[in-house]
């Protein structure tokens, strides 16, 4: 299966459930009216949009249809896939040019997090990259030793200690172990948890400590992998995050299991936060760079 099938297969419940409602009442207008985008705004909403997006949405198509002179209502569905993409485009671009660069991954327990960074790992991999593992997440053991498996299974290094260890010890040795073995990228995976933002805050600042000291011209990215089957929750855990940590970008797992797709638009529109990968199957290469134009391309993709 292509890239793009693979996107497109991912989105189906999204497109099926939010795109399919969208269609069929642009075509049971024979005029476009402020009933129709009052009806629009309201259909994007139900699909996890969010508010402040959706108006944002039905105001840029406006513009559109007023700068193209459009009266058919079902085209309307084109210059929501206009916009769509344009609001999407930004951000998402990885930049990782130092050598070694870092990743910190963050997100709270049950996302799918270190599974995600072995996907991630062997995507880098698989792109001529010589990557490294850190198991910073030292307050779970399972995190540890699901992060090895992940490390066999993609053939990349892995630096660990034992559960309980000081987490910025980790990536200290870490940061040894990429400079003495010419490592390209650094992937470590740092624990989530929520409850305790001021304890998350002190972690990861002593982390970026750490980083800032032993590789002051390193390029870094901090990464909050999220669920999208969790919806408009997602946008609290990215606004709690972003408070907390500084986070560069955004990944989205579990895309194909669930009809929020349209998540993505808030996170993005609201809170300025790009999304840089996102998860669309179980296998161990469904994790995708984030693709503006194909994401919109797909989603509205009936054929």
């Amino acid at each position: 299966m292509g890239l793009f099938s693979k996107i497109k297969e991912g989105l189906k419940k999204t497109r099926d459930s939010v795109i399919g409602k969208i269609d069929s009442m642009l075509k049971s207008f024979t005029k476009i009216d402020e009933e129709l985008f009052e009806e629009l705004e309201e259909l994007l909403v139900m699909g996890d949009v969010g508010v402040a997006t959706a108006q944002d949405i039905c105001e840029k198509v406006k513009v559109k249809v007023k700068e193209k002179g459009t009266t058919d209502p079902e085209e309307i569905r084109g210059l929501l896939e206009e916009v769509v993409c344009e609001m999407l485009t930004g951000g998402q671009e990885f930049n990782l040019n130092t050598k070694p660069s870092v990743i910190l991954v963050i997100g709270v327990n049950g996302v799918g997090k270190t599974t995600t960074i072995g996907k991630m790992a062997n995507r880098f991999k698989n792109d001529g990259k010589k990557v490294l593992l850190a198991a910073a997440d030292t307050f779970r053991a399972a995190a540890i030793d699901q992060l090895q498996i992940w490390a066999d299974r993609s053939g990349c290094d892995i630096i660990k200690q034992n559960e309980g260890s000081d987490p910025a010890a980790v990536v200290y040795d870490a940061i040894s172990a990429a400079k003495a073995r010419n490592t390209d990228i650094i992937i470590a995976d740092t624990a989530g948890r929520l409850h305790n933002k001021k304890h998350l805050m002190d972690e990861l600042a002593k982390i970026n400590r750490i980083i800032d000291r032993e590789l002051p011209d390193a390029d870094k990215e901090i990464l909050l992998v999220l669920d999208a089957t969790t919806g408009q929750n997602a946008v609290s855990q990215v606004e709690h995050f972003k408070e907390a940590t500084g986070i560069t970008g955004i990944v989205l797992t579990k895309l194909d299991g669930t009809a929020k797709g349209g998540i993505i638009l808030a996170i993005k529109n609201t809170l300025d936060v790009p999304v840089k990968f996102i998860g669309v199957g179980e296998q161990i290469d469904d994790l995708q760079p984030f693709e503006p134009e194909e994401f919109s391309k797909a989603l509205f993709d009936f054929s």
